[in-house]
C-alpha cells in the first residue's frame, strides 16, 4: 500500500460542477454527501470492471453522472459534512500527508476481549437498551453537536485534514413533506458557515431512511429480525456496494444524527450484529481524542471504508472515522482517512439556534 505520487488534475468539466455548486450553503448536508456519493459510485463501478481509472477519467464521469435524477435510498454517512470541493477532492486522489495507515497494513486484528463483533454489538445493543430518552415531539427539532476534522487539500492535490472546529445541527421532526431540513452552524477555524443557516432540500422530503425523525423511529419494528427483513427490504443498493455494506451505512447514519427511542437503538445494533463482514477495530480516536474501539465493514473494492467509535467503559457512541480506498495503477491498494467526527452533544430543543440544557441517550 504505497501512495501514488502522481498528482491528480482536474478537468474543466469538474471545474465547472465545482463552480454550479458554489452556493453550497443553500443546500442541506444530505445533498453534499449525494453528490459525494455519485462520485463514489463512479469509483466503485470502475474498481468493479478490474480498471485503474485516473482521477482525471473518474471527474469526468462524474460529471454526466451528477446531471442525471438519481433515485436517493442511502442514508448519508454519520455527519461527515463537507463542501462540494472538499468532498471531491477527498476522493479524486490517493495520496495522503497524514492520517492514513502505514503502506501494506489496515488495521490489526482486535486482541481477545474484542475478538467477536457478535458479542461486542449485543453488549452495545443491552446497554442501548436502558438508555434515558424524552420522547420527540413533531415540532421541536433534534440537536446535535460534533467536533470534525474535513479534508481541506487542494483540488487536485493531497488528502490534508483541516483544523478541528464545532458543528451544530438542528434537524426538523416533522412528518413531511418539507424543503427545510434544519438549521446548520459552524464556529472555529476551518469552519464554512459560522452563521445559523437552513439546511435547504432540493426536493420535498419526508420522515423516513433519508430523514429519520424521533416518531417515524418509533415505528420501526423492535424485534430484530423483523427490523432487519424492513430495512433490507427498503434499502437499494448504491453504485457497486453490496446491500449489506448499504444497509450497515444507513444505520451507521440514523445511530449518529438522530435520537431514537432505546428499544430501536438497540434493535439496530442487533441487525448490524448479523451483517456479514462487520468487524471490531480495537482502538480507534474520534475527533475528540477520546480512544475507544471502533465497529467496521468494508466490501472488496469499495470506495471508501466507515469506522463507528464507541466508549471501551460505557460502550456508548463516540463518533466515527472515514476512510478512502485508493488503488494505484498496479493495483495495490492505499486506505487514507479523510473524515473525523465526534458528537459531543445531543438534546431536544424548541427553536432554531437554542442549546438544550440536558443531553440524551
Amino acid at each position: 500500500m504505497k501512495a501514488d505520487n502522481a498528482p491528480a488534475t482536474v478537468p474543466a468539466e469538474a471545474e465547472e460542477l465545482l463552480a454550479a455548486s458554489a452556493a453550497w450553503d443553500h443546500l442541506s448536508p444530505s445533498r453534499h454527501r449525494h453528490l459525494k456519493d455519485v462520485l463514489m459510485r463512479r469509483i466503485d463501478q470502475d474498481l468493479a470492471r478490474g480498471t485503474r481509472t485516473t482521477a482525471t477519467a473518474t471527474a469526468t464521469t462524474m460529471v454526466a453522472t451528477a446531471a442525471a435524477p438519481q433515485r436517493r435510498r442511502r442514508q448519508p454517512r454519520p455527519m461527515m459534512v463537507l463542501p462540494v470541493a472538499a468532498a471531491l477532492t477527498a476522493v479524486l486522489v490517493v495520496t495522503a500527508s497524514g492520517g492514513g495507515h502505514a503502506p501494506g497494513h489496515f488495521p490489526a486484528a482486535p486482541p481477545a476481549h474484542y475478538n467477536s463483533a457478535s458479542a461486542t454489538l449485543s453488549r452495545i445493543a443491552a446497554v442501548a437498551m436502558t438508555g434515558n430518552v424524552t420522547p420527540v415531539k413533531d415540532d421541536q427539532l433534534v440537536y446535535v453537536e460534533t467536533l470534525t476534522r474535513g479534508n481541506k487539500g487542494a483540488f487536485g492535490g493531497q488528502v490534508r485534514l483541516g483544523a478541528l472546529h464545532k458543528q451544530e445541527y438542528w434537524t426538523v421532526q416533522r412528518p413531511g413533506p418539507m424543503t427545510e431540513e434544519g438549521w446548520i452552524r459552524e464556529s472555529g477555524k476551518d469552519a464554512v458557515m459560522p452563521g445559523l443557516g437552513p439546511m435547504v432540500a432540493t426536493s420535498p422530503v419526508y420522515a423516513g431512511l433519508d430523514h429519520p425523525t424521533y416518531k417515524w423511529l418509533a415505528t420501526l419494528p423492535t424485534d430484530p429480525e423483523a427490523l432487519r427483513a424492513l430495512l433490507y427490504a427498503e434499502t437499494e443498493p448504491w453504485g457497486t456496494s453490496s446491500l449489506d455494506e448499504t444497509v450497515f451505512s444507513n444505520i451507521g447514519g440514523m445511530l449518529s444524527t438522530a435520537i431514537m427511542p432505546p428499544a430501536t437503538a438497540s434493535a439496530l445494533y442487533q441487525v448490524v450484529e448479523k451483517i456479514p463482514g462487520v468487524r471490531v477495530v480495537p482502538d480507534a480516536v474520534d475527533a475528540a481524542g477520546r480512544h475507544g474501539f471502533g465497529i467496521t465493514r468494508h466490501d472488496p473494492g469499495a470506495a471508501t471504508r466507515d469506522t463507528w467509535i464507541f466508549d471501551k467503559a460505557t460502550l456508548t457512541y463516540l463518533g466515527s472515522r472515514s476512510y478512502m480506498i485508493g488503488h494505484q495503477g498496479d493495483g495495490t491498494a492505499v486506505e487514507t482517512l479523510y473524515g473525523v467526527n465526534a458528537v459531543m452533544r445531543r438534546g431536544v430543543v424548541d427553536r432554531p439556534g437554542e442549546v438544550p440544557a440536558s443531553v440524551e441517550g
